[in-house]
């Protein structure tokens, strides 16, 4: 059995090699160019859009809000890798990685929203009444490439079972057995019952409760981090100075070489937040709203606070507390270092940040899973999906999962690819729906204007 995990290792080391990283981030950057930059122009907008209490599109076509919808792809996008993804960049790259993270995450805003824009426009209505969309649909309607919109979602049905099932069933249960002592099966059959609960109501459920549970979760993790950099405020400067530094001019002590930071820093950037893989949009297809533009730049926000803000605060802390010097083990260089600032808590923090967020990552990937199979096999049939997925989870929570994970690492990148060749090849039809919605959105400015001034 050596010999199939050393060629799984291969196969992933290769479809995650330069080539991939290179088309995912020269993705970003020709979207980028030619939406005019819109990540730093329409940030602000999209922010408050995101955020806004009140649903004004209530009666536009979609099954979940804006903010359901994007706290959905978080669910999945949040994970482990906001934790010991960051620890392993710092560890394999060099403190610098985190550099070449912030830059992948900022061409990725863009990749992000051309993925929900076509999402929305190309989706469709299925015999329930629900939407579906997502990369297969806007592959084969956009493109006319039926093959190629096979392949995605062939990927994506494959990949849900691995990252985002078994691999996160398995880092649950082994958290809580280290910590606890509770036998993994048994937190893999509660796990599975909290999966059955929120997974068969369906997309409205799911929509619900991460609306409420991602929330929590990811401010119970960032206000550790962020009481911690508080702490050391006075430090704060000196560590940006030493990850821009890194990135340019690398030191032996912390990775060696540039080559080494952009590596991993862009990888484990693309791994934290998904952009590029062709995942999100599914999520982001089913959101009420009026124009695919305003979605699009709400699901632009999601890559913004999976890398800038949540990852920020992993790294730094690391970066504070000095300890990636030499450091081995990326599982636990992140609780050490909470645990350094916070003894007694801080460790609880990064243990309990990682069951939140590898569950969440469990409810939002078996979504993903759905729509892939649905797509596949015609929607009357997801429920054989979701009893498989739901039992799939136990299983994983007590098996050792180096090979799945490996498996499931090949599956990610090859849903990427049929993804990025249709955002390069729909580039035109992203650019003039970007337009339509930037004349509409000056129209509503010009509204907005009115009424301030009638008052």
């Amino acid at each position: 059995m050596e010999w199939f995990q050393s060629l799984i290792t291969t196969i992933g080391n290769f479809v995650w090699g330069p080539v991939t990283l290179v088309l995912i981030v020269g993705t970003g950057i020709f979207l980028t160019i030619r939406l005019g930059f819109l990540q730093i122009r329409d940030l602000p907008y999209a922010l408050k859009l995101t955020f806004s209490k009140s649903d004004k599109n209530n009666k536009d076509k979609g099954d979940i809000s804006h903010f359901q919808s994007l706290m959905t792809a978080m669910a999945a996008t949040l994970g482990i890798g906001n934790i010991t993804g960051v620890a392993t960049a710092i560890m394999m790259g060099g403190v610098g990685a985190i550099f070449w993270m912030w830059l992948a995450a900022f061409f990725g805003m863009a990749t992000k929203y051309a993925e929900a824009i076509l999402a929305v426009k190309y989706r469709v209505t299925n015999h329930k009444g629900e939407i579906s969309g997502g990369p297969m649909y806007y592959i084969e309607k956009g493109l006319g490439w039926k093959w190629l919109a096979v392949l995605f979602a062939l990927f994506g049905f494959l990949a849900s079972f691995g990252i985002g099932n078994m691999t996160q069933a398995n880092t649950v249960a082994g958290s809580l057995e280290t910590n606890f002592g509770i036998n993994p099966w048994i937190s893999g059959f509660i796990l599975m019952v909290f999966t059955a609960i929120v997974l068969l109501g369906g997309i409205k459920s799911i929509g619900k409760v991460t609306g409420i549970f991602v929330p929590f979760m990811a401010l119970f993790y960032l206000a550790g981090g962020l009481i911690i950099i508080i702490l050391n405020i006075t430090e704060v400067p000196a560590a940006f100075a030493l990850i821009i530094n890194e990135a340019f001019n690398p030191s032996a002590a912390a990775g060696g070489a540039v080559g080494m930071a952009i590596r991993y820093g862009v990888a484990r950037g693309v791994f934290s937040n998904e952009a590029g893989l062709g995942s999100a949009p599914i999520a982001a297809a089913a959101a009420k709203t009026d124009y695919p533009g305003r979605q699009a730049l709400v699901s632009m926000t999601g890559t913004f606070i999976d890398t800038i803000i949540v990852c920020t605060i992993t790294g730094l802390t690391i970066v504070l507390s000095g300890l990636y010097a030499g450091h081995e083990n990326a599982s636990s260089l992140t609780g050490e270092a909470f645990e350094l600032f916070l003894p007694g808590v801080g460790n609880y923090i990064v243990m309990f940040g990682i069951m939140f967020f590898a569950y969440s990552t469990i409810i939002g990937w078996s979504y993903y899973g759905e729509k892939c199979f649905g797509y596949l096999f015609g929607d009357n049939k997801t429920i054989i999906y979701k009893v498989l997925f739901v039992a799939i989870v136990m299983i994983g929570a007590g098996l050792e999962l180096e090979l799945v994970w490996g498996i499931a690492d090949i599956f990610n990148a090859l849903m990427a690819v049929p993804n990025l060749i249709a955002l390069l090849f729909l580039s035109p039809v992203i650019v003039a729906e970007s337009k339509k919605f930037r004349a509409i959105r000056n129209k509503e400015k010009l509204e907005e204007r009115k009424q301030k001034m009638a008052s």
